[in-house]
C-alpha cells in the first residue's frame, strides 16, 4: 500500500508513526516510574502544542495528542524548583505526591526510565524479528569490490564468497570484518569460491588509522543477507545482544566523531529520519521495525548524554546532590541549562544543515541561481 503514496506523504506518515512510537515509549517509561516512586502525574503528551484529542483517566492525569509531532512530554505533579513557583501553587500541592520532595534516588530512577524504556523496545524489537522471521547473516559473498581497494587489486568480483582467510574458515561477512581489520597493511591468502570454481587469491591488506589504532582495509561491501530459524529462547538473547551491538556501535562512532577520525556527514536530525522512514517503510514491515530499534537505542543514547536539559544532564546533577547532600545552588544550575541549550540547538542546527545537504536542497538553489 506504500508503494502508491508520493515520497513525501509516504515519509511523513512514516516519520510521524514511528516517532510517535520512540516517544510514548520513552514517555512512557518516566509515567510508571513516577507512579511506581508516587509521584502523581499530571499531563502525558505526544506532540506540542494545542491538543488534537485529550481525555482525562480515573487518576486525574490528562493524556493528550498535539498537533506538533516532535516530541512529547510527562509533567509530574510539583516538578518545577520551589524558587519558580509562587506561595499559592506550592499550598495546591499535594503532600505526598510532588516530584521535588522525592529522595534523590527516587527522582533519578524517574528520570532514567525514559531512556531504559527506549533500550528495552529496541531488545523486544530485535526478538520479535529474530523469532518471527529468523536472525539474519550477512553472507560473505563480495556485494560490490571499491575501485583501487586492496580486493581490487586482488582481483576479487562481486558473488565471489570467500570460504576462507588465512586458514581461517569463514561463515559470514562479520567474520571477515573481524580478521581483515586485525591485519593491516599484511598480506593474506584467501580462499573464494566463483561460480562452480574454487580458487586462491593473495591479497595485501590497506590501513587506515581509526580511533587511535590502525585497522587493516580489504574494500568489498556485503550483500546478500540470510535468515536463520531461531528458538525463543535465542531469539530473546540475541535481542538484548543486537542492542547492545548497536549500542556500542553508535558509542564508538560518536567517539571518532569527536576525537575527529571520522566526519560528521553521517549526522542527521528530523529531516533524515523522515526520508529514511519514507524509505524504509517501502522496502516492508520488517525493515520499519528493524529501523525503529535502530532509532530507539539511538534516543535512548542521545538522552542520556550529560547535557543540561536531557535525562542525562538531569542525571548529573542528581549524582553532584547525592555527593554534596543538597542540591546544586540556584545560579549553577540555570547557567548549566543555558548551555545546555546552546549545545542542543547547535547541534540542532548543524544536524539540520546536513540534512540538507543530502536531500540536495543547497544544490536545487545553487541551480536556480545558475
Amino acid at each position: 500500500m506504500l508503494h502508491a503514496i508520493p515520497d513525501v506523504i509516504r515519509s511523513g506518515v512514516s516519520f510521524a508513526i514511528v516517532l510517535g512510537i520512540l516517544v510514548f515509549v520513552h514517555e512512557f517509561g518516566h509515567y510508571l516510574a513516577a507512579r511506581w516512586c508516587g509521584v502523581h502525574v499530571e499531563v502525558f503528551s505526544i506532540g506540542f502544542g494545542r491538543a488534537i484529542a485529550s481525555w482525562v483517566d480515573r487518576r486525574g492525569t490528562r493524556w493528550k495528542l498535539a498537533w506538533l509531532p516532535l516530541g512529547g512530554y510527562v509533567k509530574m505533579h510539583g516538578q518545577e524548583r520551589l524558587q519558580d513557583v509562587t506561595a499559592e501553587t506550592r499550598a495546591s500541592w499535594i503532600a505526598g505526591r510532588t516530584f521535588h520532595e522525592k529522595p534523590v534516588y527516587k527522582r533519578a530512577i524517574i528520570v532514567a526510565a525514559g531512556p531504559i524504556a527506549n533500550f528495552l523496545l529496541a531488545m523486544v524489537l530485535f526478538a520479535g524479528l529474530f523469532a518471527s522471521m529468523g536472525k539474519p547473516v550477512t553472507l560473505p559473498v563480495v556485494g560490490g569490490v571499491l575501485a583501487g581497494s586492496a580486493a581490487d587489486h586482488a582481483g576479487l568480483k562481486t558473488n565471489d564468497r570467500i570460504d576462507s582467510i588465512a586458514g581461517q574458515p569463514i561463515h559470514s561477512f562479520e567474520d571477515i570484518q573481524r580478521i581483515i581489520t586485525s591485519h593491516p597493511d599484511d598480506t593474506m591468502s584467501l580462499v573464494i569460491a566463483r561460480g562452480d570454481a574454487t580458487r586462491t587469491v593473495v591479497v595485501h591488506t590497506g590501513a587506515q588509522e581509526v580511533g587511535g589504532r590502525r585497522v587493516g582495509l580489504l574494500g568489498i561491501r556485503g550483500g546478500m543477507v540470510q535468515y536463520h530459524h531461531v528458538p525463543l529462547g535465542a531469539a530473546l538473547l540475541g535481542g538484548v545482544t543486537q542492542t547492545w551491538d548497536v549500542t556500542s556501535e553508535t558509542v564508538s562512532g560518536i567517539a571518532q566523531m569527536i576525537a575527529g577520525t571520522r566526519g560528521t556527514a553521517d549526522l542527521g536530525g528530523p529531516l533524515r529520519i523522515a526520508q529514511l522512514s519514507g524509505q524504509v517503510a517501502e522496502l516492508g514491515i520488517a525493515s520499519l521495525v528493524s529501523f525503529i530499534a535502530l532509532l530507539s537505542v539511538n534516543l535512548g543514547l542521545i538522552n542520556l548524554f550529560p547535557i543540561p536539559v536531557l535525562d542525562g544532564g538531569h542525571l548529573l546533577f542528581y549524582a553532584a546532590e547525592a555527593i554534596r547532600g543538597r542540591p546544586l545552588p540556584v545560579r549553577a544550575q540555570e547557567y548549566g541549562f543555558r548551555a545546555g541549550l546552546a549545545v542542543l540547538a547547535s547541534l540542532f542546527i548543524f544536524a539540520t544543515w546536513n540534512d540538507l545537504s543530502n536531500i540536495g536542497v543547497f544544490h536545487w538553489v545553487a541551480h536556480l541561481i545558475g
